[in-house]
């Protein structure tokens, strides 16, 4: 494929260049007490908030669990652990909130869930497109990055003199501070505070997600994660959409995650009525987009980049979450599930998404028709450049034998594989 005028390459993953901005941000790491011990969390939060109940307290057995596979971790810097750090004092907060806001009103869990629409998928596969694709119409309720970080807003905080919610200011100035930092996300995976997020937020507070295997290397965590039943988490995530509903409806809701796809089971429990859209991609073009992302990432957070190592363990962690996927995926409804190829999906998004209304019972009114329209006009594919993704030449991989691997996958569904 020749190159394109807009192309990014990423030419110093192995051998990061740091920015100024980047220095910086990891020499205030090296200055920031950032303990990794669960007392010094909860008692954070507690200070945070004011509040001190956490609900049942079940889950600070996985927090135990993460804290010591994060710990494990020798590879990571000082900003690296202020990271995970401020993470989990973020989750353990929203969940001082979130038990507090649902023991001052019961009638939230009288509040019905109705018929979602959930989109599931690996990371890199489109699920981001779709889902803000979806969310586009304004039937439907969706999940805004700045409310995925705060969920629950604090107890007399209202909207500020410009009438945004403090809780989207903050997530802008968070956004502005990581592009200062990290350029180039922008053009892999931009994360506006507006745009439509999974609910893998939201699972945090109740600690039964593979969120930690993207900020380190966690195997600890992700063998005790796969080793959970995690339908008493799913049905936690039923509340906290019960929750937002009541403080912001309509009820009907699009959601999505990566994760959905090794937990088909637990999802199905806690939506039964759910519409699951489920796309499929070329496993090598996804772990060769992914994999450079981490490393990119990995710059400011890692004492060095090991390029092998990385794309060992998400190759691996690929494979794991599409057996799941192939296990599982005859337990969905056929009525109320479709696939969604990815080479067709970008050949058609709006037939893509009318194909999921129909499923879903939900009409593509010529309004709805419209709102998708403006959204697909508003966001054109690669309008901050394209990154150039290169499994052989960043990883010394051999993108034919790497895809041998999910022979398993192809023979399942009409994946077509990419260049």
């Amino acid at each position: 494929m020749s190159p394109r005028p807009d192309d990014i390459r990423i030419t110093d993953l192995a051998h990061p260049v740091l920015s100024e901005a980047q220095r910086a941000a990891i020499a205030h790491a090296e200055q920031t007490p950032a303990p990794l011990e669960e007392d010094a969390l909860l008692e954070a939060a507690r200070r945070r908030v004011g509040l001190s109940d956490f609900g049942d307290e079940e889950f600070r057995a996985r927090l135990r669990v993460m804290l010591q596979s994060a710990r494990e971790d020798e590879g990571l810097n000082a900003l690296g652990r202020l990271g995970i750090h401020a993470n989990l004092v973020r989750v353990l907060s929203n969940r001082l909130r979130f038990v507090d806001l649902l023991r001052r009103h019961p009638e939230i869990a009288d509040i019905e869930i109705v018929k979602p629409i959930i989109v599931v998928g690996l990371p890199r596969s489109g699920t981001t497109h779709l889902v803000n694709l979806i969310a586009a119409d304004s039937r439907l309720r969706s999940l805004p990055y700045w409310e995925s970080l705060e969920p629950i807003p604090a107890r007399g905080e209202g909207p500020g003199r410009d009438g945004r919610d403090p809780r989207y200011a903050r997530c802008r100035d968070s956004y502005q501070q990581m592009m200062a930092q990290m350029p180039l996300l922008k053009s892999m995976h931009d994360m506006l505070p507006e745009h439509i997020h999974e609910e893998i937020e939201l699972q945090e507070l109740d600690f039964g997600t593979y969120l930690l295997e993207w900020l380190c290397r966690a195997q600890r965590w992700r063998d005790h994660y796969l080793r959970l039943d995690l339908r008493p988490q799913y049905r936690t995530l039923r509340t906290l959409l019960q929750t937002l509903t009541w403080l912001r409806g309509p009820n009907r809701w699009v959601l999505k995650s990566p994760q959905h796809l090794e937990q088909l089971l637990p999802l199905l429990d806690a939506f039964p009525d759910a519409t699951i859209a489920i796309t499929h991609r070329d496993p090598v073009a996804v772990i060769r987009s992914a994999i450079t992302m981490i490393a990119y990432g990995d710059r400011v957070r890692r004492k060095r980049v090991d390029l092998a190592e990385l794309a060992e363990y998400w190759i691996d962690r690929v494979e794991r979450l599409l057996r799941a996927c192939v296990r599982d995926r005859d337990a969905l409804p056929a009525e109320r599930s479709v696939d969604v190829l990815f080479h067709e999906f970008m050949a058609d998004d709006l037939g893509t998404v009318e194909r999921i209304h129909a499923r879903a019972g939900l009409a593509t009114s010529p309004e709805a028709r419209a709102q998708l329209r403006a959204y697909l006009d508003a966001n054109p594919r690669g309008k901050h450049g394209q990154v150039v993704y290169d499994l052989h030449a960043d990883f010394g991989l051999d993108p034919a034998e790497v895809r041998r691997r999910f022979d398993f996958y192809f023979d399942r569904f009409a994946v077509r594989a990419e260049e």
